[in-house]
């Protein structure tokens, strides 16, 4: 009897590594300078400490700051994997924090000159990784297209804004360019650097409205995170906030962010998978040749 139920345990635990897909999100923002790259840094690890398993996805093509606020210098990016140089998995580094990182750089470039071969062998490269419960990516800042491409392949959205009037107003202007051509896509707002928890309220509720109202879009109120010195402190010290403060202000916000979005991924659908937010990840490409775009500005 116990070595059919352990039979049954195993071919239940295969099943539902079968079943099992990586969420991915995307972190952007209208504009840079709002702290998008310390929350999507920050959000990694916190969803790490309760207990998922994470990726982060370096998608910021103008700036490396992921690799700045960890302290590391990745020796390999998606540009050897397209090169043939290395094989995905050896590219991905496990960092002290419990989280994995995959260095971008200028390989996500280099996607569009792939050939349908190419691609098929990436595409199955990148499903051999399907295993995390979340890839978390940073995207630059602002409505380029390369911004735009991660935006539309990803499961879901989060955009960072501040209580600044020009940060509201970019942070509307992404969620504007996702309605025009993603209009079900799902879109969270997160408010940092709020000096209460009813300016955090309002910011977000002025959004939502906003979106609502002109744009006939959801956009669903993630959270907040306090203004705190220990923030700019870290980012310092190349150590993430979440990590040096655990107590502070700013982490504890992250902490229940985290937990929401931990708590809605075991009550709704499973994410798509990383093979597929590649696979639209190239569709975006072939939409547009990203190489014209400007870089837009990033942030800390």
């Amino acid at each position: 009897m116990d070595q059919a139920a352990n039979l049954r345990r195993l071919v239940l635990e295969e099943g539902d590594k079968k079943l099992k897909k990586t969420k991915t999100i995307a972190v952007t923002s209208g504009k840079g300078g709002v702290g998008k790259t310390s929350v999507a840094v920050s959000l990694s690890i916190a969803l790490a400490q309760g207990g998922s398993s994470v990726t982060l996805l370096d998608a910021d093509l103008g700036l490396a700051n992921i690799n700045v606020i960890l302290g590391i210098i990745p020796k390999y990016n998606l540009y050897h994997v397209i090169k043939g140089k290395k094989k995905l998995k050896d590219i991905v580094l496990d960092v002290p924090e419990g989280i994995k990182i995959i260095a971008g750089a200028s390989g996500f470039h280099q996607l569009a000159n792939l050939d349908p071969k190419q691609r098929s062998t990436f595409i199955e490269a990148v499903a051999e990784l399907d295993s995390d419960d979340f890839m978390i990516i940073d995207t630059g800042a602002g409505v380029s297209q390369n911004v735009l491409s991660f935006v539309f392949a990803a499961d879901e959205v989060v955009v960072i804004t501040t209580p600044e009037p020009t940060a509201i107003t970019d942070a509307y202007g992404i969620i504007k360019s996702i309605a025009a051509q993603a209009p079900e896509k799902v879109i969270k707002i997160i408010v940092n650097r709020v000096q209460s928890v009813s300016e955090g309220k309002r910011v977000a509720q002025r959004v939502i409205n906003i979106a609502g109202q002109f744009l006939n879009i959801k956009v669903e109120n993630l959270g907040f995170i306090f203004e705190d010195m220990y923030v700019p402190k870290s980012v310092r010290n190349q150590k993430p906030f979440i990590v040096s403060y655990p107590r502070s202000k700013a982490s504890g916000c992250i902490q229940i962010i985290a937990d929401r979005i931990n708590n809605r991924a075991i009550d709704t659908a499973r994410g798509s998978g990383l093979a597929s937010f590649f696979k639209n990840l190239f569709v975006s490409h072939e939409a547009e040749d990203v190489d014209d775009e400007p870089e837009e500005e990033g942030d800390s």
